[in-house]
């Protein structure tokens, strides 16, 4: 899998901290990647506004086949605490097909891991 990292509010912290030594996604085959023609799964991480939506769109439609995404927090999934403002956007599933979620405010590192196994398993890759 190579993410491509829409770290949009504070669950970005959480997911820069699976990549690191800790958790460490880079030992079961997930290199972050910069562009989205060189990633097949989008890692929504935060809030997502009506103002980013369109970007976050064009990235998504930008990556290759097959393409997947993880929801990751409360907000991505369903608005979290801003869910009743009229510029945040009622989760990403709304929009976009969320392939997984990672429940939590903010959730924690191993569970983004646990999702990636989780998509890896989907497509039939190796684990």
């Amino acid at each position: 899998m190579w993410p491509l990292s829409c770290g949009l509010s504070c669950c970005a912290i959480e997911m820069m901290h699976a990549a690191a030594s800790r958790v460490d996604l880079d030992r079961f085959g997930c290199l972050f990647r910069a562009s989205p023609k060189q990633s097949d799964l989008m890692i929504v991480a935060g809030t997502v506004t009506k103002k980013m939506l369109p970007q976050i769109i064009t990235l998504y439609e930008q990556m290759l086949f097959p393409k997947f995404i993880i929801a990751m927090g409360s907000c991505a999934i369903s608005g979290g605490l801003y869910a009743d403002s009229e510029t945040v956007v009622p989760g990403i599933g709304s929009i976009l097909h969320v392939d997984a979620e990672v429940y939590g405010c903010p959730p924690p590192p191993e569970d983004l891991a646990n999702a990636i196994l989780d998509i890896q398993r989907k497509r039939g890759g190796s684990t």
